[in-house]
């Protein structure tokens, strides 16, 4: 099996392992992954993400051309936006997953920290995350409000709608993305409680003894 041949079976194996625990539904969410010759493979628009065909991934070339597959995602200007500012984005992935989803309509969410810092893991693998305001689905101004960001941060949360989380590789960016909706579901669990996050002393402890991007 050639290295991108793994990669096509890797994506769909990781898309399949999602939708299966309910982490994105239906026809919902899209991934893609940087190949060896620096294109992308990418989920294509209107499939499952239960049912992907690596066979059938729409394939980019190295200057952004469709040159295999079937149609990409409505969503590509939101993954060339992480590709594009961010240099070490090996993977990108949106869900449409529940819980982060219903934080995403808190009147107390801050917009420069969308996630509490309830556990080290959060921090450890998403740093801060930004929350967006909402968009229609398929808007490239999703990808504007990205690239605005200039590189800072690896997820953001699409207000209404659902987050987008790149890694460093596909496995990366998939943890990452389901400790993401992890978080979320801790905070909408505790949510109204007098619950105890973490310290401000504690969570730049985690920043620096896990050298954790954290962006002003």
């Amino acid at each position: 099996m050639t290295n991108e041949s793994a990669l096509r079976e890797q994506i769909c194996l990781l898309a399949r392992s999602l939708f299966d625990r309910g982490l994105t539904h239906g026809s919902t969410g899209n991934i893609s992954a940087r190949t060896e010759d620096g294109g992308l493979l990418v989920s294509p628009t209107g499939t499952s993400f239960g049912r992907l065909d690596p066979a059938r991934l729409s394939r980019f070339d190295a200057e952004g051309r469709l040159i295999d597959g079937d149609k990409p995602t409505k969503e590509m200007p939101l993954h060339s936006a992480f590709y594009d500012t961010r240099s070490s984005a090996g993977a990108v992935v949106h869900l449409h997953s529940c819980h982060a989803v219903a934080l995403s309509m808190m009147p107390e969410v801050d917009p420069d920290d969308f996630l509490p810092p309830l556990t080290p893991y959060g921090l450890m693998k998403l740093g801060r995350v930004k929350l967006l305001p909402f968009f229609l689905p398929g808007d490239p101004a999703m990808g504007a409000a990205v690239r605005g960001l200039a590189g800072k941060r690896s997820a953001v949360m699409l207000a209404n709608h659902g987050p987008v989380v790149a890694g460093k590789d596909i496995e990366a960016a998939c943890n990452a993305i389901e400790e993401l909706e992890d978080t979320a579901r801790l905070a909408m669990m505790t949510r109204g409680m007098p619950r105890r996050a973490l310290s401000a002393e504690q969570v730049q402890a985690i920043v620096t003894k896990f050298d954790v991007e954290w962006d002003a």
